[in-house]
C-alpha cells in the first residue's frame, strides 16, 4: 500500500489489517515500486496523485514487468472522469475514490479472488538496490512515445485511398525509421501483394516475400523499387504480424531486416501491423467505390461516366498537341432477339464474351467502355482513322467467328454494327461521338456487320493532321461502296 500522507496511510493500513489482509506500507511511490519489484504482492493500493511517480506511471512500469505484470493495482484519488479515464489507460484494476473505504475494500477483495484464479508463474526478479525505478520508468515511457508516434503516422496513411499508394507512403515512412531488405504488405480481400524492395535484389525479395506472407502466392503484385530498400544479399528471417480490422484478419505485415536485428525491429513491425487495419481497410473501401462508381459490373469494363471523364482529357490533349484520337462506337445486330429468343442470361453472356474479346484486341492505352445497352464505345489516342479501322475490323471478324454458347446450351452467332470517328478541327468529345454513333447507324442501314467511317458519309475530311492524299472513298455513297464489296461493308449474314 502507497500514500504519501502518513495520517491517511495509519487509517487505511489499520482498516485492512481489520479486514485480514498483511499490509507492507510505503510512503513513496518509487519505494513502492522497487518493493513491487522485489517480491511480487497479490495486489498493490496506491494514490494517482504521487510526488515521485504517479500512480498512472507506478501502473505501467507494473503491468510492463513480467513479474509483476499480473499484479492488480488499485488507484486512489477524488472523483472526476478525467481520474478514471487514465486510470484505465494505464490498466488500474479500478479506480476508487478517496474516503470510500467499502468501496476500495470490495474492489480488493475481487482483485485478489481473480488473481488467485489464474495459473500461478514462476519469476526470478533479483533487481535489489541496483534497481533504478525512475529509469526503468522513463525507458517504458519513451517506448510508449515511440509506439504512439509509430501508431499516429500509420493512421495517417488511412488517406492514401488505394492499396498502391497505401504500399509507397508506407516504404516511404518505414524507411526512415529502420533498415530493411524489403518490406511486405498482404491484402486478403481482394488479394493483393505488395512489396518494397531494393531493385537488384527483386526476384529472391518477391519469393522469400511470397514464402513470409502465407496466402499471397497468387496475389497480383505491385511493387516499389528504390535505395531506400538495402541490398544485402541475405538476412535474417522476415519478421511477420498478422493485420486486423476489428476481429477479423485482413492481411499481413512482413520485414526482412538486415544483420545484426536492431533489437526495436520487432516492436516497430508489431506497432505497424496492430494501426495498419483502418488504413488497410479504408483504403480498400475507397477503391472498391471507385470501382463500383466507374466500372460496369456486368462486363467489368470502365462505365460512361468514365468514360467520359477519361475522354474528355484526352480530346484536349490530342487537340493541344495535334495528335491523333479516334472513336469506335458499335452495336450489337438483332440483341432484342437474343434476350427473347434465348433468355436475358443469354444475352448477358454476349455481352461479357464482346467485353473480353476487344479488351484482348485493343492496346494497352486504348479504352473499352459500355456505353449504354448493348452498345460499346471504343477510344484510339494517337490513332488516325485507318489504324482504327484496321483494329475495328479485327474485332468485327473476330465477333463474327467467336462461338458463343447459350445457358442452355445453344450456340449462338453474333454480330455487330461498327461506326468510326476521328476527331476533327475544333471538335468535342460529344461531336466526334456523334459522328461516329450516326455512322454506326448507317452501318445497321447497310446491313449489319459492318465498319463504317465517317468519311464514307460526310465528303468533309475530319483528321486533324493534313491529308497527303485525301480518300476518294469519302465522295463515294455508301450504295456504291456495297457494290464494290469492300471488305468492311459484307453483305449482310
Amino acid at each position: 500500500m502507497i500514500d504519501p500522507s502518513d495520517a491517511g496511510r495509519v487509517v487505511l493500513a489499520e482498516r485492512l489489517r481489520c479486514e485480514g489482509f498483511a499490509v507492507v506500507e510505503c510512503q513513496d511511490g518509487a519505494d513502492g515500486a522497487v518493493q513491487a519489484l522485489e517480491e511480487a504482492p497479490d495486489a498493490v493500493i496506491a494514490d494517482l496523485s504521487m510526488p515521485s511517480i504517479s500512480g498512472v506511471q507506478l501502473c505501467r512500469l507494473l503491468r510492463s514487468e513480467p513479474g509483476t505484470s499480473k499484479v492488480p493495482v488499485l488507484l486512489r484519488g477524488s472523483e472526476g472522469r478525467r481520474n478514471r479515464f487514465w486510470a484505465e489507460q494505464a490498466g488500474a484494476f479500478a479506480y476508487v475514490v478517496k474516503g470510500r473505504m467499502g468501496e476500495l475494500v470490495r474492489a480488493l477483495r475481487r482483485a485478489i479472488e481473480l488473481k488467485a484464479s489464474e495459473p500461478d508463474e514462476f519469476f526470478v526478479v533479483g533487481f535489489g538496490k541496483h534497481l533504478d525505478v525512475r529509469e526503468r520508468i522513463a525507458t517504458h515511457l519513451d517506448a510508449a512515445l515511440f509506439e504512439s508516434v509509430i501508431a499516429a503516422e500509420v493512421r495517417r496513411l488511412g488517406t492514401s485511398e488505394s492499396f498502391d499508394r497505401l504500399l509507397d507512403l508506407l516504404s516511404q515512412f518505414v524507411s526512415q525509421v529502420t533498415s530493411y531488405r524489403w518490406l511486405g504488405l498482404f491484402r486478403c480481400e481482394p488479394m493483393r501483394l505488395g512489396m518494397h524492395t531494393h531493385p537488384a535484389n527483386r526476384d529472391q525479395a518477391l519469393a522469400e516475400a511470397r514464402r513470409a506472407l502465407a496466402g499471397s502466392q497468387d496475389a497480383p503484385l505491385v511493387t516499389v523499387e528504390d535505395d531506400d530498400a538495402i541490398a544485402d544479399p541475405e538476412g535474417p528471417p522476415a519478421l511477420v504480424e498478422p493485420i486486423y480490422f476489428g476481429d477479423r484478419r485482413i492481411g499481413s505485415f512482413a520485414l526482412s531486416p538486415r544483420a545484426p536485428v536492431h533489437p526495436d525491429d520487432a516492436v516497430l513491425v508489431k506497432a505497424i501491423a496492430r494501426e495498419l487495419g483502418g488504413a488497410l481497410k479504408m483504403a480498400t473501401l475507397v477503391e472498391e467505390s471507385r470501382w463500383l462508381a466507374t466500372t460496369d459490373a456486368l462486363t467489368g469494363l470502365s462505365n460512361r461516366r468514365a468514360f467520359i471523364d477519361w475522354a474528355t482529357r484526352e480530346v484536349a490533349r490530342s487537340a493541344r498537341y495535334g495528335d491523333h484520337f479516334c472513336v469506335t462506337l458499335l452495336d450489337v445486330d438483332h440483341f432484342k432477339q437474343v434476350n427473347d429468343r434465348y433468355s436475358h442470361a443469354a444475352g448477358d453472356e454476349v455481352l461479357a464474351t464482346l467485353s473480353r474479346l476487344m479488351s484482348k484486341l485493343v492496346r494497352s492505352c486504348d479504352v473499352v467502355a459500355r456505353w449504354g445497352g448493348e452498345e460499346f464505345v471504343v477510344a484510339f489516342p494517337s490513332t488516325a482513322l485507318e489504324g482504327a479501322m484496321s483494329v475495328t475490323e479485327r474485332i468485327r471478324s473476330a465477333l463474327e467467328s467467336q462461338p458463343i454458347t447459350a445457358p442452355n446450351g445453344q450456340p449462338l452467332k453474333v454480330t455487330a454494327s461498327f461506326g468510326v470517328a476521328e476527331l476533327g478541327p475544333g471538335e468535342t468529345l460529344e461531336q466526334v461521338v456523334d459522328r461516329a454513333d450516326r455512322a454506326m447507324y448507317a452501318a445497321k442501314g447497310a446491313g449489319r456487320n459492318r465498319v463504317l467511317s465517317t468519311t464514307q458519309l460526310d465528303p468533309t475530311p475530319q483528321s486533324l493532321l493534313p491529308q497527303n492524299n485525301p480518300p476518294t472513298s469519302s465522295l463515294t455513297p455508301i450504295v456504291s461502296l456495297l457494290s464494290q464489296g469492300s471488305k468492311s461493308l459484307n453483305a449482310p449474314r
